[in-house]
């Protein structure tokens, strides 16, 4: 408890807070705009903390990345065009409120539950980082292939058409994440002969593609509609009721759960952890049918489970050296150019590191908080802005946002062409959601899957007979027969 305190008392410096505060402000700018994340900042801002105390530069790290996980949720909730992968579900119902006339509703419930998610989930890891990432450890390939798989039967299952069309997406996502070198024997696939798809279709591209460029085609096509009106004068608090909250206590806690699980199994983190939370929530909600069409409580359940996953993807970093996902690869990089070595000896070699980190994230979520209090007042103001200059402003901003993230022109092919695809999904009725997620998971699934197989002689058998492998895959099987149960029971019962 003297090294918490002391670390605290360290972090409450002047120029700290500034530092701290300018950090956590550009991650949320970085987070809002599509394209760019918290993760981008973390990576401009890598260099210059290479001049300043391990304690100032990790904590301006630290700040950033946090600000920009919440600050993804503004572009899914204002304009339906995400941030960055983590706040993908928050797009599916925050979009829909925005266009009904509740923007000031959708940016309270997720302003709220981020904080919720961050500063819990923190806490939680400053204490029990040991506990936790032991655990971790006794998971193997099986487990990790299982969990995926058991993720995206569960959304597809979950998808708004039939159980098909949400199987149909996600074995097209799986196909396409194949593309490139293989994850084992390093062999091209699908690649044709370039060189630009060597290492496989680009995330932010198909990201933006999908839901940006293809949304604003989609708004040219049936003409302009009318702005939404909000009236953010009279806006009480954070513009979300208290019932609301109440009504949404278990659904937050259980996505809270869920994104501080995916979030410190390493290579999982919040692009994985907000869909699965949204799903969940979906299934288990007596008014599933409002999902998608506008309905708070799959704000709450994206927005909480992928800032939970914030304070679960500091756990294998701080206490195994395992990044938990890309951005905290970058921060592992960071305290090694600082001479710290992260994994089980950090807590005793640099204990004020280990802390200094922990509060870091603290201090920003509650500076957020404030930001986004204030902000919310002024975020409906985007929505002002007449559609023909709106959407020239989001084109330019997905070609900027494109070549940022690979520096190359050939990921504008790919951003028009999932354009198209996008556009083709809507025609034949493909759930976007299965798709992404296949896509993301694709190659850990993979990865794993022929890790199993190698790792023993017995084949196939050890994903069953391992009893947490098992239990995932029997959950799969059942999430993708229920739908059919289900209706035979009601037939029967109606015999």
């Amino acid at each position: 408890m003297d090294m918490i305190f002391t670390s605290f008392v360290d972090l409450l410096s002047p120029m700290t807070l500034v530092i701290v505060f300018l950090a956590s402000v550009v991650g949320i700018i970085l987070g809002a705009i599509p394209g760019l994340s918290g993760g981008l900042g973390v990576a401009l801002l890598l260099p210059l903390s290479f001049g300043m105390d391990p304690h100032v530069g990790l904590a301006m790290l630290i700040a950033t990345w946090v600000g920009g996980t919440s600050g993804a949720m503004i572009g899914s909730i204002l304009l339906g065009i995400p941030g960055s992968p983590s706040a993908i579900a928050t797009a599916f119902d925050g979009y829909p409120m925005t266009r009904n006339g509740e923007a000031v509703r959708a940016l309270g419930a997720a302003i709220v539950s981020s904080f919720i998610g961050t500063f819990f989930s923190i806490i939680i890891a400053m204490f029990l980082s040991r506990v936790l990432a032991d655990l971790a450890l006794k998971l193997g390939p099986w487990e990790y292939f299982s969990l995926g798989f058991c993720a995206i039967s569960l959304v597809a299952a979950l998808s708004r058409e039939s159980i098909f069309h949400g199987l149909a997406a996600a074995g097209l996502g799986l196909l396409l994440s194949s593309v490139g070198f293989a994850p084992i024997d390093g062999n091209p696939r699908f690649t044709f002969g370039s060189l630009y798809l060597s290492s496989g279709i680009d995330l932010i591209s198909l990201m933006l593609g999908l839901f940006a460029i293809k949304q604003v085609v989609t708004e040219f096509a049936y003409g302009s509609k009318p702005t939404p009106k909000v009236d953010a004068s009279n806006i009480r608090g954070f513009g979300v009721s208290v019932a609301d909250l109440i009504g949404n206590a278990a659904n937050i806690a259980r996505s809270f759960l869920i994104g501080l699980w995916i979030g410190f199994l390493p290579g999982m983190g919040a692009g994985l952890s907000n869909m699965v939370a949204y799903a969940y929530a979906k299934g288990s909600s007596k008014h599933p049918e409002k999902f998608g069409k506008g309905c708070v409580d799959g704000v709450f359940a994206s927005e909480t489970s992928n800032n939970a996953s914030v304070g679960g993807s500091l756990i294998p970093m701080v206490a195994l050296g395992i990044p938990g996902d890309g951005t905290t690869a970058i921060l592992l990089g960071g305290l090694m150019i600082h001479g710290i070595q992260a994994g089980p000896l950090l807590f005793a070699n640099n204990p004020d590191i280990v802390y200094t980190l922990f509060l870091t994230a603290v201090i920003s979520a509650v500076m957020i908080l404030v930001v986004q209090f204030f902000g919310m007042r002024l975020f409906p103001a985007i929505l002002g802005i007449p559609y023909h200059y709106l959407y020239p402003a989001i084109i330019v901003l997905c070609f900027i946002g494109v070549f940022v993230g690979a520096g190359t022109e050939f990921n504008f092919t790919i951003l028009l062409g999932f354009a198209v695809i996008g556009l083709a999904m809507d025609w034949v009725k493909l759930p976007v959601s299965p798709f992404l997620l296949a896509f993301i998971l694709g190659p850990m699934l993979e990865s794993n899957l022929r890790k199993g197989f190698t790792y023993t002689d017995e084949g196939i058998w050890p994903f069953f007979t391992r009893p947490i492998s098992g239990v995932l895959l029997a959950i799969a099987a059942l999430t993708i027969v229920w739908p059919y149960l289900r209706g035979a029971w009601k037939h029967c019962r109606a015999a």
